[in-house]
């Protein structure tokens, strides 16, 4: 079974379907094993947004437990780091090494296929949003 990763948080809101959960972050967050992949311990206070056809159940201040499933968490990483990572190896390597481009040309073309990556990511937002998915339950 994969392992889960929860945090504890209050219903800031409540839109059609979605529900919005401020979570504030926890000293624990530092032990956690899976804190890397789901981006809670670099800020004190995060919104998530819990789409769920049971919204109509959670008002605005109710305490809440919002998990995700670590692989998930994982993939966000994955999408949001290391592709632009490999984007900015790969278009350096073909630019400066393989194409013989001077190191500003080449540095330009890796800033802007990277600009391109993360517009690409933007464009299909809503599409990745589908594969993460958030689960809710009341404390």
């Amino acid at each position: 079974m994969a392992q889960t990763v929860l945090h504890d948080g209050t219903v800031d809101g409540v839109e059609g379907a979605a529900v919005r959960v401020r979570i504030t972050s926890r000293s624990a967050c530092g032990s956690c094993a899976a804190r890397a992949a789901c981006g809670l311990a670099e800020a004190t206070e995060k919104i998530v947004e819990v789409v769920t056809p049971e919204a109509a159940r959670y008002a605005v201040g109710d305490r809440v437990t919002v998990g995700v499933q670590r692989h998930m968490g994982l993939k966000a990483v994955a999408l949001g780091y290391v592709g632009a990572l490999v984007v900015l190896v790969g278009v350096l390597a073909l630019t400066v090494g393989g194409l013989g481009w001077s190191d500003g040309a080449g540095a330009a073309a890796t800033l802007g296929a990277v600009a391109l990556y993360y517009a690409a990511l933007w464009l299909f937002r809503k599409r990745i949003a589908h594969t993460i998915q958030f689960t809710i339950t009341k404390n």
